[in-house]
């Protein structure tokens, strides 16, 4: 008897299932995402399409809506995998429903869609408390960096950025004399192009950068103002105005990034990466209720803002419930803003203290700041904030690691915000999915 092996004939014909539906089993993400694309409110995307149907037909928005929610939840972000995954993979064949979108229409539809698939943040969420998968009596808030579109050699000062704009003007000049010699050129040629979009690109940064230092400057000014004012009103001189910011340089100073000015150098664990800061607020299932990104790493002025638009998500997914206690770590350490919650009745657990072995931890001192120690080190403090790390860090961790969304794509910081969001959403989409798997029958 010869050896017993499996057919393997590549040129045997089958017969494929006649209906979608038979392709994947009924319990698979990309059907759960259907359904779920079904129960949102999609009018945003619809009303941006001409009402007489004239014109070239567009796919489906809800389609087009379904792929993307699908593309970002499995960790495929990019507009050319995409369109290769739509003739490759099964479950993007059923999404798309047989077609097959080119990568320079999910970008357009990205762009054009901006706003509109950052607001599936939202519908998503509200997805989460209909289920009953949001629990809001301990929030947590916390922030990760994410890098940019872009390289950190771009980052230019402003001495950099004039002198590279008098090197550019200089080079576009000695190249037309030794075309054009002493006749003049009609237009510029076409070797020079991209140059004459570097020179506005560096104009344009350093303008930003002239706009930055005068606003600095009318800020130290306000401040100066609103202590001689209160001054002038109290008799007080030992303190009652704002900090003061930090002291202005006579002329515009540090550095930025000609590819996307609006991304900072950001200091990590490993070192500096340019990016942004993304911030999230998670509820103890790791359900994403707020998701923002802001430039550079300063986090001190963030925990009251992050708090409210996480109240205002809740409000608007229908869940009327108001958080009782909000976790965060030393670098949200902000008296104005715990105060502010605590006239809110929100209980803000933030430590006082950074924790760094190399100096003393108690360096500020304070009422308040003695009030928090004190807190902490009671049983109670310390079981709520051990579920700081538990609640937000696994959010980031799946979303950076698992699904591979350490890199944003698009560039600026308003794009940026809107990419974060859906990137988030997803996230909880997925949450809900696998909710739903364990809540199935056997």
């Amino acid at each position: 008897m010869g050896q017993n092996f499996l057919a393997c004939d590549r040129e045997q014909s089958w017969l494929m299932p006649p209906s979608l539906r038979e392709w994947l089993p009924e319990e698979h993400l990309a059907w759960f995402v259907l359904d779920a694309v079904e129960e949102m409110d999609l009018a945003a995307f619809y009303g941006a399409y001409r009402q007489d149907g004239w014109g070239r037909a567009a796919h489906d928005p809800a389609m087009m809506v379904a792929l993307l929610l699908y593309a970002y939840a499995v960790g495929e972000r990019s507009s050319r995998g995409i369109e290769r995954r739509c003739v490759e993979d099964i479950a993007f064949r059923v999404i798309a429903a047989n077609q097959a979108p080119d990568h320079a229409t999910l970008a357009r539809f990205r762009v054009r869609h901006e706003q509109a698939l950052a607001g599936l943040f939202g519908e998503v969420l509200r997805l989460c408390a209909a289920a009953g998968a949001v629990s809001v009596g301990v929030i947590a808030v916390d922030g990760t960096r994410v890098k940019a579109n872009a390289a950190d050699r771009a980052n230019f000062s402003y001495e950099q950025l004039a002198r590279e704009i008098l090197d550019e003007a200089d080079e576009v000049d000695a190249a037309e004399d030794q075309q054009f010699g002493e006749r003049r050129g009609d237009e510029l040629p076409a070797e020079l192009a991209d140059r004459a979009t570097r020179k506005a690109r560096l104009r344009a940064a350093k303008a930003r950068l002239e706009a930055e230092h005068a606003e600095k400057t009318r800020e130290l000014e306000r401040w100066q103002q609103e202590k001689d004012d209160h001054i002038a009103r109290t008799g007080n001189r030992k303190g009652g105005w704002p900090p003061k910011p930090r002291p202005i340089a006579p002329a515009p100073e540090g550095r930025i990034n000609i590819t996307d000015p609006d991304s900072r150098p950001v200091k990590t664990a490993t070192g500096f990466l340019q990016g942004y800061t993304a911030q999230a607020v998670a509820t103890p299932e790791q359900i994403v209720i707020a998701a923002d990104v802001i430039t550079g790493g300063n986090e001190r002025h963030r925990l009251k803002p992050m708090i409210s638009a996480a109240c205002d998500e809740l409000t608007r997914a229908g869940i009327t419930d108001t958080p009782q206690v909000a976790l965060a770590d030393a670098g949200y350490w902000n008296s104005p803003d715990i105060e502010h919650l605590a006239d809110r009745g929100i209980r803000s657990l933030v430590r006082p203290d950074a924790d760094k072995r190399r100096r003393p931890t108690r360096i500020r001192s304070g009422p308040l700041y003695e009030q928090m120690r004190d807190l902490l080190e009671t049983d109670e403090g310390k079981q709520l904030y051990r579920q700081r790390q538990a609640i937000i860090e696994p959010v980031f961790a799946h979303t950076k690691i698992t699904r591979r969304a350490d890199r944003f794509q698009r560039r600026g910081l308003r794009a940026c915000q809107a990419e974060w969001r859906l990137i988030t959403a997803t996230h909880n989409l997925l949450k809900l999915w696998r909710r739903s798997q364990t809540l199935q029958p056997a």
